[in-house]
């Protein structure tokens, strides 16, 4: 049976993720943290590992890209996003809410709600959704601010449902293996990297320019030190299309003779069912015939 570890407790957002992203009969096993999660991958204790990529209102997951970056490679398979909509449990009997306890970014989303309706209580901020839960149920806190999920565990009272400050945020869950065969191309992809280039003036811009050129349109891009020296950074950075397509492939080779490191990190379908964008000129069937022509000048049979 295959086993697909993600960042729990049970009762997170990502328990939900990884059910939509898991087959039939894959065993779920929650892990303390997303590091250790991929690390039951690399270690074969898991064949896949779920983890929350970025929030559309508190952005990346700084802990999914570090642990992307560093040790032997992962790959990105598949990919989910989830709305994310919070209920608030408590205790059955609670009579005062004193405390309200999630993680930061939770709790960062429901500011505005808990100001509104429960203005004397206290947030803390707990290590995930789910051992705020715990917390709760234990007696350490009045009240959790918990995924949807956490209802089936835990046994707490439902306060409040729904809740949200922004009613369209949403997380982007990935779901990483060991590298190997990957998913087809659809026509609606999305493709990863790390790069690590060299720190001098216009490094970014060459790279940018590398994807430009070759018609790739960005879906992401951000940056993470490397823990190496004051100022270097890492690039991490997400484009339209797929490993297989001429075009990404030409791009990627562009991109690593620019780079001290480049890691791939996954060509997969689109969650969003996006379509990848191709302005005339920079089609697949443009680079192959480019390449053929290449070839015959190189042979001496140009026409």
């Amino acid at each position: 049976m295959s086993r697909i570890a993600y960042f729990g407790p049970r009762g997170t957002f990502t328990e939900q993720a990884a059910r939509v992203l898991a087959a039939a009969g894959e065993e779920l096993i929650p892990v303390e943290t997303v590091r250790l999660a991929m690390t039951a991958v690399r270690e074969g204790r898991a064949d896949a590992a779920c983890v929350p990529i970025e929030n559309s209102v508190e952005g990346v997951v700084p802990t999914t890209l570090d642990a992307l970056s560093e040790s032997t490679p992962l790959v990105a398979v598949a990919e989910t996003i989830l709305p994310i909509h919070f209920s608030v449990l408590t205790r059955p009997g609670t009579a005062e809410i004193r405390t309200v306890a999630s993680h930061p970014h939770a709790l960062a989303q429901v500011r505005e709600w808990l100001e509104v309706n429960l203005p004397g209580a206290h947030p803390v901020a707990s290590s995930s959704t789910s051992a705020a839960a715990v917390g709760v149920l234990e007696g350490d806190f009045d009240a959790a601010v918990c995924a949807p999920v956490a209802n089936e565990h835990y046994g707490l009272e439902v306060l409040a449902t729904e809740v949200a400050d922004v009613t369209d945020a949403a997380t982007r869950f990935l779901l990483v293996r060991a590298p190997g065969e990957l998913p087809e191309p659809t026509g609606a992809d999305r493709t990863s990297v790390v790069a690590a280039a060299a720190n001098r003036t216009g490094t970014l811009a060459e790279l940018l320019t590398e994807l430009a050129s070759r018609g790739i349109n960005l879906t992401r891009l951000d940056a993470r030190p490397t823990r190496n020296n004051f100022g270097e950074y890492r690039f991490f950075i997400d484009f339209e299309g797929h490993v297989a397509e001429p075009r990404v492939l030409d791009a990627l080779t562009a991109l690593r003779r620019h780079c001290r490191h480049l890691r791939f990190l996954g060509s997969h379908p689109r969650a969003d069912g996006t379509r990848t964008t191709i302005e005339p000129g920079f089609g697949n069937d443009d680079f192959v015939e480019a390449a053929v022509w290449a070839d015959a000048v190189r042979k001496g049979d140009q026409a």
